[in-house]
């Protein structure tokens, strides 16, 4: 059985990127407006980091795809001139 505090934290998890960008502007709107008790805040507050954490990691996640088909091209280039050079 999952704790409460974990359960968030999966769900948030299976958020894309934009979803949890999304929420998480929601989330800003709401603590910028005001009116809330202060547990309200604080939820929100936490649910903001949570989501905080979730684009970062999705951020993350795609800057290294990139670094990777960079390196990758990069790999294949320098190949292909090596064997460019040896044929001549």
């Amino acid at each position: 059985m999952t704790s409460e505090v974990e359960q968030p934290t999966a769900m948030s998890e299976a958020l894309g990127y934009e979803q949890a960008r999304d929420e998480l502007i929601e989330v800003v709107r709401r603590l910028e407006a005001g009116g809330t008790t202060l547990e309200e805040s604080l939820a929100l507050w936490e649910r903001g980091e949570e989501l905080a954490k979730v684009c970062r990691r999705r951020l993350d996640g795609a800057r290294a795809r990139l670094d990777a088909a960079l390196a990758d091209e990069t790999d294949t280039g320098d190949t292909r001139d090596t064997e460019d050079a040896q044929d001549a």
